[in-house]
């Protein structure tokens, strides 16, 4: 096919979009405000792939445990307080996903985009010989106390009953999964199907990819504007040029609501601020990747390195750094394991993305009612790796004209229009 297909953002949901438009003979140019070695949300996340995590962001429970952790900025999910429209719209749009009847209807779409993701993430690794270090171990769930393990159970439950691996171990089980490694933990929850890999490994991987088969990228380019003609965009304003094509497809992250307000299109989306440690000489290392549960914390070893991630911190396009938030990591990351004490991270710089967070928890995938050729692919907020190659397939086939892999109407970008 000679179909130009522009996509405006480089993270793991643009390049993953511009990958399977490629495989489809498209012709694909990918234009990213950042520099070729730029460091968002795709390079320093937890490198986690979570088909256990069927539960959306928003969920029962998540209102009271949001506004009791408004009293505390280094809470694990803390929404700073402002004078914000948007913000008050995304609130209310979050209470009102935030129901049992949401989450029953949300969790089989979620694990179906996991185990249909996992799927392509072993693909990538046959053809590249696994050079971003794909492990298919599991990821174990730690809980330091019987309450937070009873909560983690729930959990669990919810994970079987739409047919995903899970077991429940005690203190003993968890060391058996975690050999050599002490841990201050009552038990936790086991899920065999979850994997790890290393983020900026696989960045690099797909960029190779893209490279061989020819995909124009222009980095440092800001989009700047578009010209239109009725339903249809002609063209994108970005940088020094006009980048006319057939099909654009925003892969913005936190950023899309700025770019389609030209367009008369409102997103809701907050940016969810997440933190990362990553250690290059820890005094151990574990197993497989581990999450500690009540600190919602990940700890994932990445070759000969170690990451310690967490935080959701619903702050806007705040790109600071919060040093107390880094501290409650390294405090989580000591308390649950006594091997690690706060020296072993003297000199680690923090690093932080902004996730880009829709009201339901569901990402925005699909065409736009609007504009005949336009997709967006965003919201995707703590899954945007382990969602990306699957969300880019999918675009990919919209963009074909295929059979959607999977049901679409919950991700449409106008569910909210």
């Amino acid at each position: 096919m000679d179909k130009r297909v522009l996509i405006v953002g480089g993270g793991v949901i643009g390049l993953s979009t511009a990958y399977y438009c490629a495989l489809r003979g498209f012709k694909v140019t990918v234009i990213e405000r950042g520099q070729s070695n730029h460091d968002g949300c795709s390079f320093g996340n937890a490198g986690l792939l979570v088909p256990s995590h069927v539960v959306p962001l928003a969920a029962p429970g998540m209102i009271m445990l949001g506004l009791k952790y408004m009293l505390d900025p280094g809470s694990p999910f803390y929404v700073k307080p402002r004078l914000s429209r948007e913000l008050f719209e995304w609130g209310w749009r979050f209470f009102r996903s935030a129901n049992a009847g949401h989450v029953k209807r949300a969790a089989p779409l979620i694990r179906d985009l996991n185990l249909a993701s996992r799927e392509c993430f072993q693909e990538f690794a046959r053809m590249t010989g696994n050079d971003f270090g794909l492990k298919q171990d599991g990821v174990i769930n730690l809980c330091r106390t019987s309450r937070g393990l009873d909560h983690e159970v729930k959990f669990a439950k919810l994970a079987r009953q739409v047919g995903l691996q899970a077991e429940v171990v005690d203190a003993r089980g968890a060391a058996e999964l975690l050999p050599g490694l002490q841990m201050n933990v009552v038990g936790g929850v086991y899920y065999p199907q979850d994997c790890t890999l290393s983020p900026s490994r696989f960045m690099a991987s797909i960029k190779r990819l893209l490279d061989e088969r020819g995909v124009q990228f222009l980095w440092n380019t800001k989009l700047t504007g578009w010209c239109i003609d009725g339903d249809r965009i002609i063209s994108a304003s970005a940088g020094l040029g006009e980048f006319e094509a057939d099909e654009f497809v925003m892969c913005t992250g936190s950023w899309t609501p700025i770019a389609l307000r030209s367009l008369g299109i409102r997103l809701p989306i907050q940016a969810g601020k997440g933190y990362s440690l990553t250690l290059t000489h820890p005094p151990t290392m574990p197993k497989i990747g581990a999450i500690l549960s009540e600190a919602r914390v990940a700890v994932t070893p990445m070759g000969d390195t170690l990451r310690f991630a967490g935080t959701m911190e619903i702050a806007g396009l705040d790109e600071t750094i919060t040093q107390r938030r880094v501290k409650r990591i390294i405090a989580a990351a000591c308390r649950y394991l006594p091997d690690f004490s706060p020296d072993d991270f003297q000199g680690v710089t923090p690093w932080y993305g902004l996730r880009p967070c829709s009201p339901d928890g569901l990402p925005y995938v699909g065409r736009v009612h609007r504009y005949a050729n336009l997709s967006i692919a965003t919201g995707h907020a703590m899954m945007g790796l382990s969602l990306g190659p699957i969300t880019g397939k999918l675009v990919a086939e919209a963009l074909s004209g295929e059979q959607p892999s999977a049901d679409l109407a919950l991700l449409s970008p106008d569910r909210y229009a």
